[in-house]
């Protein structure tokens, strides 16, 4: 059992591998399971038994990334402490530390829908504290300011991307 393990864990790291490769190419819409199976030599049965196509592997890669960094997130801030630098630093460090996945969904053939999710993820908490801090402001106030804010932390992550991530998440 433990044998069959392995070699799942290790077939599904050469999938995800040479995806990421095609990725850096070209976007999802033009990879098909076929030129993945002959990268890779497997059979399309072996990426058919884990994946049902090459958007259910991308969906896959993004949901355990996001799981990533929601638990990454957690660790290092407490739930009312949303504009604190170690939460930000927190996030660059993340990407830092995942940046072979990060420069392919946050750049040109990157999944669009991937930053919405991620936007989408801290949305509730953020607005639900922004309410606690700011309680003079309206719902909606707070919800573009939640825009505001996470749209300028996206630019910010894109931008560090397209230059190489040469800055620290330290200094940015």
């Amino acid at each position: 059992m433990e044998n069959k393990d392995y070699r799942v864990r290790v077939t599904k790291m050469l999938i995800r591998k040479e995806f990421t490769q095609l990725l850096k190419e070209k976007p999802v819409q033009s990879i098909t399971v076929r030129e993945l199976c002959e990268r890779t030599g497997i059979n399309r049965s072996t990426f058919y038994n884990h994946y049902q196509d090459v958007y259910d592997l991308l969906e896959q890669i993004e949901n355990e990334m996001l799981g990533e960094l929601n638990e990454h997130l957690k660790s290092i801030s407490p739930e009312n402490d949303l504009m604190s630098m170690s939460l930000f630093e927190g996030i660059f460090r993340f990407l830092t530390g995942n940046s072979d996945i990060c420069v392919i969904m946050l750049g040109e053939n990157g999944d669009k829908r991937f930053l919405f999710r991620m936007l989408e993820m801290g949305k509730e908490n953020c607005v639900k504290n922004y309410l606690q801090s700011f309680p003079r402001a309206s719902r909606e106030q707070i919800e573009d300011f939640y825009a505001f804010v996470s749209n300028g932390c996206l630019g910010l992550m894109t931008s560090w991307i397209y230059t190489g991530m040469k800055k620290s998440p330290d200094e940015l």
